[in-house]
């Protein structure tokens, strides 16, 4: 019982607030609480008859425990990629199967799910429908429901997070086949090109909208080619991801000016009607700098 009040009021400091992705100083939890709580917490990702199995074994792997810390908070990402990488957790499942993926933040909830959607997407997860959101004074929270053969590789979502900013700071397994992840984005950014003054970007065909970092200019010069027949729909945000302003064009354009509102961090370059529309690139010329 000891244990378990000692996990919950761990996992309750750290998860629940924006201070708790803070690191504590490693000196203020002895080695021996350290311990406890990591196995604690590796209970909770296998099976407690494969655990009690293989102690000894867990026991030389997470040796020390210190390396699966991060302050006082565990190292989640970490401890189940050790498990995968030895043989005592299986991400398979025997068929496809229905797979639930919560993701916690208290960041902003259009920032967040824009950053979760564009890096699902990069590890391969493209059909999946929002099951549930909520947001309250504390936290938002937006689960998602896809079919798979496999849970997701914390490791591999992880890495993806990393580029925009963000981190896997709590794991909790639910089942097999639903999972909760706690995300800090604090810091948080879109991973897309950053326009610069003088650097000229091509944006090749695609069929989805362009986005971009206009943070550094104050005006946009944008040029399609005769082929084209693009209609533009230009879109600003801000740095929460915000509409700031959209620009319809309902004539076709090949070059367009563009004056970037003042508080404007991202674009969204698309067409009023389909990308289709565009088949060779669009040339941005980034002026002004801020």
């Amino acid at each position: 019982m000891v244990k378990v009040f000692l996990f919950l009021f761990f996992c309750t400091s750290f998860l629940f607030s924006q201070e708790s992705y803070m690191s504590v100083p490693l000196g203020e939890t002895s080695e021996e609480s350290r311990e406890e709580l990591l196995g604690l917490k590796i209970e909770t990702f296998i099976d407690k008859k494969l655990y009690q199995q293989n102690k000894a074994y867990i026991d030389i792997l997470f040796s020390p425990s210190s390396d699966y810390f991060y302050g006082q908070r565990i190292d989640s990402v970490k401890v189940i990629h050790t498990l995968k990488e030895n043989g005592l957790l299986n991400l398979f499942f025997k068929k496809p199967t229905n797979l639930k993926l919560n993701f916690k933040t208290s960041g902003s909830p259009l920032f967040f799910v824009k950053i979760m959607g564009n890096s699902l997407r990069n590890i391969g997860y493209y059909r999946y429908v929002t099951a549930e959101s909520n947001l309250n004074s504390r936290e938002f929270t937006w689960s998602i429901n896809l079919t798979s053969e496999y849970a997701t590789d914390p490791f591999i979502l992880q890495n993806e997070l990393k580029k925009s900013g963000c981190e896997i700071v709590d794991i909790q397994k639910n089942s097999s086949a639903d999972w909760t992840y706690t995300v800090d984005m604090r810091n948080g950014h879109l991973d897309v090109d950053v326009l610069e003054k003088g650097r000229i970007v091509k944006l090749k065909r695609s069929l989805y909208a362009h986005w971009l970092d206009i943070s550094s200019v104050t005006k946009l010069q944008i040029n399609s080619s005769r082929r084209d027949n693009w209609y533009p729909k230009i879109s600003y945000y801000n740095n929460s991801l915000h509409l700031l302003k959209v620009i319809h064009k309902d004539t076709k354009r090949t070059k367009l000016i563009l004056d970037i509102p003042k508080n404007a961090k991202y674009i969204k370059i698309s067409d009023i009607y389909t990308l289709k529309n565009v088949k060779d690139d669009l040339v941005l010329i980034p002026r002004g700098s801020k």
